[in-house]
């Protein structure tokens, strides 16, 4: 099975229906180039408040089905593809997360992903919004396949990645807001950019498994002007199962078709059989926060 994904990186203002409408143009070109499934960065709504710790940012969060699912839902419905939204999800009064929404072609909602790792350092001040996830690792079926969804911070994590893929998925998809600190070296970004694609296609490679990560891009100045603001890199880009680059953008805003083959994943298994050779007996400590205290 083959299956057309359109990747939409986007930059972001403070104005919530323009970039809605941006979003909303770049979805239907990608279904006009046969895509079956399209996939938008991060929190693409808004600007990336997490920048700054500020309770009115809160006012940004909506509920689940809610406006955007419904906006959405419809336009998924009309066009006949299925959406991965990126939403700041308000659950109750005082809870929210940081939710990524599965859209099937119907326009109903098959399924969500409430983000498990939540970072919090200069300009990524997550934990000051966003409740850590209590879905798990879960697979969301759709009618193109089982799609593992993460987000952004749970790219770095090989636990996510594995889990996902033992329990089915047939494709790692990663919505993501990343970028430099303007004030970041050129040897400092390149390492950064770099080590972000390598973890990926390692998770890729791992688990034997398509890879889909969806960044925003262009510049967001920190409002609180404790840094000097964030360059999303972009560089949204599909690998194969093995690791494969198929498609990868550059730092400017675009949208693109990739068409991914889901039956490599068969092959490349019988040859890299990792599922198999796994030591599960021994793998116990893994629980373990660390182990060598003392």
């Amino acid at each position: 099975m083959r299956m057309k994904v359109g990747i939409v990186q986007q930059a972001f203002s403070g104005k919530q229906a323009e970039n809605i409408s941006q979003l909303v143009e770049a979805i239907r070109n990608c279904a006009a180039e046969g895509a079956v499934l399209v996939v938008l960065p991060e929190l693409h709504n808004t600007l990336y408040f997490c920048q700054r710790e500020d309770v009115s940012c809160f006012d940004f969060a909506e509920t689940i089905p809610g406006p955007s699912t419904e906006l959405f839902g419809k336009l998924a419905r009309e066009l006949g593809v299925i959406l991965v939204l990126s939403l700041f999800e308000k659950r109750t009064a005082g809870l929210y997360h940081n939710t990524a929404v599965v859209l099937e072609a119907d326009g109903s909602i098959v399924g969500y992903y409430r983000k498990m790792h939540i970072p919090d350092d200069p300009g990524y001040y997550e934990k000051f919004y966003f409740t850590p996830g209590d879905c798990g690792f879960e697979p969301i079926a759709t009618s193109v396949g089982r799609l593992g969804i993460l987000v952004c911070w749970d790219q770095w994590f090989p636990e996510a990645a594995r889990l996902m893929a033992l329990k089915g998925a047939e494709m790692l998809v990663y919505p993501t807001a990343i970028g430099w600190e303007i004030s970041d070296g050129t040897d400092e970004q390149a390492r950064q950019l770099d080590a972000w694609l390598t973890i990926q296609r390692a998770h890729a490679i791992a688990n034997g498994l398509p890879l889909v990560a969806v960044n925003r891009c262009g510049y967001e100045p920190d409002l609180s002007t404790h840094t000097g603001g964030i360059r999303f890199w972009g560089n949204s880009f599909a690998t194969g199962v093995q690791g494969e680059i198929l498609f990868r953008m550059g730092e400017e805003i675009d949208s693109c078709v990739v068409d991914i083959d889901l039956t490599r994943t068969e092959q490349i298994r019988r040859w890299w059989p990792f599922f198999r050779d796994r030591r599960t007996d021994a793998y116990s400590e893994l629980t373990q926060r660390y182990l060598k205290d003392g």
